[in-house]
């Protein structure tokens, strides 16, 4: 049974056997309860958003009132397949978020076992087994028979395997019916990393995320692209309508805007390299990291987290792991100095 999260002590008491503890970033109502304060006392560097979101242009009013009509969602994918660099006759399906996605290939294809390049987003290990599919963890790429999952950039170290050896994996994997699925939900600060500009591959699913980049997540939009059969597998699984009317018109504007996208991979590279700086002041190492998030460890770890609790400010933590904690990207200066008299005032504990 989960927690109710009202010792204001919470991470002594957690239990590391229940999976119901590793809760998502992002969920301040637990912390405020354990605090005993409000939600909006709260700095939220918990999950890997960008903090400055993209401006909303005007919705159409048609867009709240119609179905999403088939000709603009087509358009949408079309767009996204040429926003990812995706190659020629690769197939994309658009859905509400990437987690709506990641739990519909379990019921794909049916593997008989899956491998996950781990410690990774707990997600994909919950919902292939949960399908009934035995999950294998691997810091590796595995031998080429079974189907994979790899985060690239990995949540939470930021570990990247390059396109091409996923892509000569991938290859070579297919032939005897494998699938390769990759989640690039942290990609769009680090384009170069994309398999995309290898698709179509047989039997490969490509995952991308709207959210975090853009500071959009509420919208849920995802994509998924890769070969026809499996794209068309999932967008059968996910139905009609999948994405909203709101949704398609704000990633259209988006997916326009170049120079917004240039602008914000150059500030967030730059707010990454003060992140690291002020998490290592702080005594803890850097251990990986995306213009998105900086992984900090080291045994002090869970003291680190108590201090920023007490003021405030929630990161995340990963019960397997009370050597880590990923802390998101302050946005306002004074946000930064928040952070920076809180990690002070932990680090003088050591």
């Amino acid at each position: 049974m989960a927690r109710t999260m009202t010792d204001p002590a919470p991470w002594a008491g957690l239990d590391p056997n229940d999976p119901l503890e590793d809760l998502h970033g992002g969920d301040l109502g637990w912390a405020a309860d354990a605090y005993r304060r409000h939600v909006s006392d709260w700095l939220d560097l918990s999950t890997g958003i960008n903090w400055l979101a993209y401006t909303v242009p005007p919705v159409p009013d048609a867009a709240w009132r119609e179905l999403p009509a088939k000709g603009a969602l087509e358009g949408l994918c079309a767009a996204a397949a040429d926003v990812y660099g995706a190659g020629a006759g690769t197939a994309v399906v658009a859905a509400p978020g990437t987690q709506a996605i990641i739990q519909a290939p379990p019921a794909l294809n049916r593997p008989a076992r899956v491998t996950i390049l781990g410690p990774t987003y707990f997600e994909h290990e919950k919902c292939w087994r949960g399908a009934g599919v035995p999950v294998e963890a691997s810091a590796d790429l595995p031998p080429l028979d079974r189907s994979v999952v790899v985060d690239n950039p990995n949540n939470p170290d930021g570990r990247i395997v390059s396109p091409e050896r996923l892509a000569d994996w991938a290859g070579r994997a297919a032939r005897a019916g494998h699938v390769l699925i990759v989640d690039e939900a942290f990609a769009d600060v680090t384009p170069e990393v994309s398999l995309a500009p290898h698709l179509p591959l047989p039997n490969v699913v490509v995952l991308r995320s709207f959210g975090k980049f853009y500071c959009l997540a509420g919208l849920r939009l995802g994509f998924a692209l890769g070969g026809d059969r499996l794209i068309r597998d999932l967008e059968a699984r996910l139905g009609p309508w999948a994405v909203s009317g709101p949704a398609l018109a704000v990633r259209r504007a988006a997916f326009a805007d170049a120079a917004w996208a240039a602008e914000a991979r150059r500030r967030l590279a730059g707010d990454r390299a003060q992140l690291e700086s002020m998490i290592a002041g702080a005594g803890l190492d850097i251990a990986g990291s995306t213009d998105l998030f900086v992984l900090g460890a080291g045994s002090r770890a869970p003291l680190v987290w108590e201090a920023l609790a007490r003021s405030d400010i929630l990161v995340r933590r990963f019960i397997d792991r009370p050597d880590y904690l990923r802390f998101g990207l302050p946005g306002p200066e004074d946000e930064w100095r928040r952070l920076a008299d809180a990690l002070n005032g932990g680090a003088a504990g050591r």
